[in-house]
């Protein structure tokens, strides 16, 4: 669970007083958040700046009851004039899942959710429990739709009878992309294959990189900017991009696991078990075998790209390829991910889904855009 960025609580958003609404069907949503780190950071100043339109327009009241990190939580009990107060005037106190989740769904059959932008898998071990207590979970956090089988299936079977479960933000940040799969399986369509860049640190390194910056000088760029991984071999590995690749073959009702995608990684094995700050301080070891990529695709007239791809026989990869520079995951821009959909209904001319891939603010309007469909079907409660 990212405990850094704390200082942040000091600053949580002032709790607006009631406004009248438009509309008549005034809800109320008390939300806790786990992992105050980037994205947990950002999204909290983005439901901060809505707060007030979403109550006057859609009848909307987002009540912030907590917010849990690693090794402490708070909760809004705990100082009657927080919001009105700064300076660290909150309590805290040592962070217990359990108590956080039963504070937040309160008493009083309360609309409650809790966000989870953490990566811990404790955290993501615990929304079977939340989900079927009638809680709503929303999540970034990768591990929970593409770890082991076993749980996957309790979750979903969770969200079937208790409450509504949202990820999309664990694909492709912002962009509509399980959304899509959806909508396309919900209306009869049949997935036939996907294939995508859904890496938006290793499109923006692979459109950057032309030779004239090494490519590790690179890699400190994409880190400072936020569109790594805490650590970044967790995208150079490939194994942030199969863990995507796993998540929709899932919604696609393929029962893939992550050892089932084969996976190139870019990192050798000498630095993939050192230390972060040992790796970090090591990045110049990636530059000679990178040049020799990029030399191989400028020999093929080509370009290089991080692609995944999954058919319907469950062959799954993750791996840098040459492509010709008249594909179409040849002119992404920036941290574009892009994701191909071949179906029965788009057999001869896929469907594409490209944006922004990457950063913190784009995640976190992911996060949010998740909260606010789940906030449209929640019925009027005193």
């Amino acid at each position: 669970m990212d405990s850094c960025a704390l200082p942040l609580i000091a600053e949580l958003p002032h709790r607006l007083p009631p406004l009248q609404a438009a509309s008549s069907r005034r809800r109320t949503l008390a939300i806790g958040l786990i992992g105050p780190g980037r994205v947990g950071s950002v999204l909290l100043a983005q439901l901060r700046a809505a707060q007030e339109r979403l109550s006057r327009e859609a009848g909307l009241e987002l009540k912030l009851c907590g917010v849990a990190a690693s090794r402490r939580m708070w909760l809004d009990c705990d100082d009657p004039e927080l919001n009105a107060r700064h300076d660290c005037a909150q309590t805290w106190r040592p962070t217990d899942l359990d108590q956080f989740a039963a504070y937040i769904r309160g008493e009083d059959q309360r609309h409650a959710m809790l966000i989870d932008c953490s990566a811990s898998e404790t955290v993501a071990s615990q929304y079977p429990y939340w989900l079927a207590s009638g809680l709503h979970v929303v999540t970034p956090n990768k591990v929970a739709s593409s770890g082991p089988l076993s749980r996957w299936q309790s979750i979903r079977a969770a969200s079937h009878h208790g409450g509504r479960f949202r990820y999309e933000a664990t694909v492709c940040a912002g962009l509509p992309v399980v959304q899509t799969l959806r909508d396309l399986l919900d209306t009869g369509d049949q997935l036939l294959s996907v294939e995508g860049m859904f890496s938006g640190t290793l499109a923006w390194l692979c459109c950057q990189y032309d030779g004239k910056r090494p490519f590790s000088t690179l890699l400190r760029e994409a880190h400072a900017l936020g569109y790594t991984e805490p650590d970044p071999r967790d995208d150079l590995s490939g194994t942030d991009v199969a863990r995507k690749l796993v998540i929709l073959a899932r919604e696609a009702g393929w029962p893939l696991s992550l050892q089932d995608v084969a996976v190139e990684s870019l990192v050798p094995q000498h630095l993939a078990e050192l230390p972060l700050e040992s790796f970090m301080e090591r990045l110049d070891e990636l530059d000679e075998p990178m040049a020799e990529r990029l030399a191989l695709a400028h020999g093929e007239h080509g370009v290089l790209r991080h692609v995944a791809s999954l058919d319907r026989d469950g062959h799954a990869q993750v791996r840098l390829h040459v492509l010709p520079s008249s594909h179409a995951f040849a002119h992404t821009r920036l941290t574009d991910n892009i994701v191909q959909f071949h179906t029965q209904r788009y057999r001869d001319n896929p469907l594409l889904v490209q944006g922004p891939g990457a950063g913190p603010e784009v995640t976190a309007a992911g996060v949010f855009a998740d909260l606010l469909r789940i906030a449209e079907s929640l019925e009027v409660r005193a």
